[in-house]
């Protein structure tokens, strides 16, 4: 009974009262908001109003959901991190500093800079209040935040490029499979009667964005082996080239051979929803492959997690 004691005493000083743990959450969480609330109400505001942008609304309730759905197999833990955790917050505020005071960062990559070290203050306050092995168990959703950091103008101008020249090609090789003549020069394609530029508006980048996004979630909730998952998230990349080149073929296709009103209608405005649903439907169906080759009852295997 004496001996029991003194292990007693030191769990209640390492462990602390849960409502310790979570006061002290909430203050460093309300500290955060704070100290970062001129780059969040930026972020906002460019989720808001860039098509490019629109998937950080997504971005933190997704992230939530995730930590609920996993709610039954965290490892909660009484132990702090405390080395782990200050390193962390100390390291997000000495980024914001950079950003601050820095020259030669850009306005929108001090932006980027600052919701990267946001994340990273965020990260730092789990580990803090709950312990390394809680951060592990909850590794994918936090992780998931780092996807409210805006991308810089200049990575996003060259992806913007990527894909407008990809579904240019895409679209060619379609249109050729159909048997229409058509030539290429960068972005621009020629067919009968018709002349077809890949603006930057017409590069699918919210959607792409989506798509990749959505696959990711799929992938972490229902695959098991990380290659699985390495490569249907790999997939989603290309596939998002495909899509926006279908959706340049059958426009195109319908505008030169069924009504010229299809080149400037809802199809070509607001139909990109119909060929990412298109695009999801594929990955569906290299998801279901993807499951029926891992062991059936690997669940079953894994003891469950308390």
């Amino acid at each position: 009974m004496r001996s029991a004691a003194p292990l007693t005493n030191s769990f209640s000083r390492t462990s602390g009262s849960s409502w310790y743990r979570y006061s002290l959450f909430a203050a460093l969480w309300a500290l955060s908001l704070s100290l970062w609330w001129h780059s969040l109400i930026a972020t906002l505001t460019l989720a808001l109003a860039g098509d490019a942008y629109t998937h950080i609304l997504l971005v933190f309730p997704i992230s939530i959901a995730l930590v609920y759905l996993e709610r039954n197999t965290v490892r909660f833990t009484v132990e702090w991190g405390f080395k782990s955790g200050v390193a962390l917050m100390l390291l997000g505020l000495l980024a914001t500093a950079i950003a601050k005071w820095s020259a030669a960062i850009s306005v929108d990559a001090r932006l980027s800079w600052n919701m990267f070290a946001l994340v990273i203050f965020w990260i730092g306050c789990i580990v803090l209040c709950f312990g390394l092995r809680t951060f592990r168990s909850l590794v994918f959703p936090l992780c998931f935040l780092f996807l409210i950091v805006p991308i810089p103008e200049f990575a996003l101008s060259r992806t913007v490029e990527w894909l407008q020249q990809q579904s240019a090609l895409a679209a060619r090789i379609m249109f050729r499979c159909a048997g229409v003549p058509v030539t290429q020069d960068g972005i621009m394609l020629s067919i009968p009667n018709l002349d077809i530029e890949v603006a930057r508006e017409c590069s699918s980048i919210r959607s792409s964005l989506m798509l990749v996004i959505t696959t990711t979630v799929m992938s972490h909730l229902l695959l098991r082996s990380w290659w699985r998952k390495a490569v249907l998230v790999a997939v989603s990349v290309p596939l998002s080239v495909v899509k926006n080149g279908l959706r340049i073929f059958v426009i195109g296709e319908l505008g030169t051979r069924v009504n010229p009103e299809f080149l400037d209608g809802n199809l070509h405005h607001h139909g990109g929803i119909l060929f990412l649903a298109l695009a999801l439907g594929g990955v569906s169906v290299l998801l279901w492959l993807l499951r029926r080759t891992e062991t059936p009852d690997w669940r079953l295997s894994e003891e469950p997690l308390r």
